[in-house]
């Protein structure tokens, strides 16, 4: 069965957003962990779920997360997902050498790999290799250059001493390639708010707007494309990694024509991780 026409873009579009800058660097090496579980839903109905493992160490980090449809949206079309990075730690800021990501539906499965360099993308390809659409604005090399890959990109470092969890967090901007698409995203300062997950985390977060900018890779005519671009009051809720200054989402809201998307934490279990003590005769 067909899901609705305007529900088919509902996930891929939480999932894009789900996506934000990594900030400027500076000395830092704090470690930390989070494994976390999220609920998709749409206009209150539940129509996904997923779970997201971070682990940062001194010189290098992790992340994983797996998600599927669900309740609902499962009745019209099943399929799930999963997406991986990993890197280096360099002063304190995430450098991503690896990125994997793959979906699979009723019709088919993909799978997404990027290899980066410093910002660079050095390698990237499609399986199977989508036909070529002239109607698609094509990504240049230049498009591949001082980017980051989604997965490192949603983890939101803010750069400085004071409370990461501040104003200051939402002036940030990032350029992002997911594979396919390169866009830009912009934050912008909305308000702060405590929340509480069902299990773990309960505490404030910093609320950022957040504005999506098509650069290339995409389609001009398609409708999720111009509705994202368009949007003014799209949010994401960040909430910090315990022992280090890494902010991530929390809760994300997306108003849509069926009612608000949104995808929100029930679980955020997040430690802390003691530094490593170096050994001495």
């Amino acid at each position: 069965m067909t899901p609705p026409r305007r529900t088919r873009w509902l996930l891929p579009a939480l999932a894009a957003f789900a996506f934000v800058a990594v900030s400027g660097a500076t000395p830092a090496f704090a470690q930390g962990k989070l494994e976390a579980q999220y609920e998709a839903t749409l206009a209150g109905i539940p129509v996904g779920r997923g779970a997201w493992n971070i682990e940062i160490s001194e010189d290098q980090f992790s992340a994983s997360a797996v998600g599927g449809t669900a309740g609902l949206l499962k009745a019209f079309a099943s399929g799930s997902g999963a997406g991986a990075s990993q890197g280096r730690v360099v002063n304190g800021a995430l450098v991503s050498t690896n990125y994997s990501a793959s979906t699979t539906t009723s019709k088919k499965t993909e799978a997404i790999h990027m290899v980066l360099s410093n910002g660079t993308i050095k390698e990237f390809a499609i399986e199977p290799e989508p036909p070529v659409d002239p109607d698609r604005i094509p990504v240049t090399e230049a498009h591949k250059r001082g980017v980051f890959d989604p997965m490192t990109g949603s983890m939101l470092r803010v750069p400085g001493t004071a409370d990461p969890l501040s104003p200051e967090a939402c002036r940030a901007s990032a350029a992002v390639f997911d594979g396919r698409m390169r866009y830009d995203l912009k934050l912008d300062f909305k308000r702060m708010e405590t929340v509480k997950a069902e299990k773990g985390y309960h505490g404030p977060v910093v609320v950022c707007a957040i504005y999506f900018l098509p650069v290339a890779g995409y389609i001009p005519d398609r409708p999720v494309i111009k509705y994202l671009t368009a949007a003014r009051n799209m949010e994401i809720a960040f909430a910090p990694v315990a022992g280090t200054r890494i902010l991530v989402p929390f809760r994300m809201l997306i108003p849509t024509p069926l009612g608000m998307a949104m995808l929100e934490a029930t679980q955020f279990i997040t430690t802390a991780t003691p530094p490593r003590v170096a050994k001495t005769n």
